[in-house]
């Protein structure tokens, strides 16, 4: 563990982690127990008992220790001159993606891997802060480089087993195991400390821990690919904002391949597939000092936005019927709409209420 480096994993905001708590409700376990009969012809399956038991113990270690021989050298840590954090292997053209947040303002990187060797250099291709994604590449690619297989995450189901891979802490080349907890989440990572402030629509929620330095790793299935890309970490506001406890999250990994396919080919990101309104917005309070609303400061020239008549200075307090009280939950409630939908946008401009029917662009 180096010194000089801090270990990146962003913090899941308070009130978004409070969402989480029903999952913990919903939490159990069962176990069969065999009968023991006296007569001679039950022996034979009071005996095999154990020995089945040994055998799909034995199997389940197994698979575990395969999904970490097979996916474990695809996995490699990534740091800046004062960050580090986990990366994965895409191509064999030296492409590594990672989050956002991982990179943050960095354009070059040393790359360690996890079979060992030299430190390689590598600089960024492009950063998407939206949705906490960046791809870097290195500049002398191995010729064993080992990509990973990513998996189509609209198959992944609650419960199933999975291994989060990655730096934690510095500790290098470290998997933690647990499963599935809930999949579809919508979250929102803080912007403090070096974070994007990102809201993120359709994470896999899991019980692996997710530990600073893990983020931009890989949360691994035991048919040795990679599901997600374990990004954040929630927080307890009781227990003074620090991680919660087996609530951790992953970009699920077919956002991970449609975002990481447009910056290889294009150096950007072309079609994000999440709703924007065009405009660059604050909180506003009302009278009482309470969230009020979210003023336009600048609308992009032919945006959604501007294409339906908002100006800078409106105040927008509905999207799509949903209440509008500070920059958090615009963010939010455009990332459960689609771009190309028509929504109403409540506003007011000079005291009066208004609304435009705005069809949404892309962010």
């Amino acid at each position: 563990m180096s010194g000089s480096h801090t270990p990146r994993t962003r913090l899941l905001l308070p009130g978004a982690a409070a969402v989480c708590a029903a999952a913990l409700l919903a939490t159990g376990c069962s176990s069969d127990t065999g009968s023991t009969g006296s007569s001679s012809a039950a022996s034979p399956a009071v005996n095999a008992t154990p020995a089945a038991a040994d055998s799909s113990g034995d199997a389940l270690q197994s698979d575990y220790q395969n999904a970490v021989k097979n996916v474990l050298p695809s996995v490699v840590q990534v740091s800046t001159t004062s960050d580090l954090g986990s990366g994965v292997v895409y191509d064999d053209k030296g492409d590594i993606v990672t989050n956002a947040h991982v990179v943050g303002d960095a354009k070059s990187f040393q790359v360690s891997l996890a079979t060992g060797g030299k430190t390689l250099d590598a600089r960024l291709v492009s950063s998407y802060p939206a949705g906490d994604l960046a791809v870097i590449r290195l500049s002398s690619p191995p010729s064993d480089l080992k990509p990973a297989t990513f998996a189509d995450s609209s198959k992944v189901s609650v419960g199933q087993i999975v291994l989060a891979m990655g730096n934690p802490l510095g500790l290098s080349s470290s998997v933690t195991e647990g499963i599935v907890s809930a999949t579809g989440r919508t979250v929102s990572e803080g912007d403090a400390s070096g974070g994007t402030g990102a809201t993120i629509t359709d994470m896999v929620q899991t019980s692996a821990a997710i530990n600073p330095g893990n983020s931009g790793g890989a949360l691994v299935d035991l048919d040795d690919q990679v599901i997600g890309i374990p990004t954040l970490a929630a927080t307890d506001p009781q227990l003074g904002s620090g991680s919660a406890p087996g609530i951790g999250f992953a970009i699920p990994s077919s956002t991970v391949k449609r975002i990481a396919d447009q910056i290889i080919e294009n150096g950007k990101v072309t079609d994000s597939g999440r709703a924007g309104l065009g405009v660059t917005v604050r909180g506003v309070v009302d009278q009482n000092f309470q969230p009020a609303g979210v003023a336009i400061v600048a609308v992009t020239k032919n945006g959604a936005a501007d294409k339906a008549g908002l100006q800078a200075g409106d105040t927008i307090t509905q999207v799509a019927g949903a209440p509008i009280t500070t920059v958090q939950s615009l963010t939010t409630e455009l990332a459960t709409l689609k771009p190309g939908q028509r929504v109403a946008v409540t506003y007011t401009r000079d005291t009066a209420a208004k609304t435009a029917q705005v069809t949404l662009g892309s962010l």
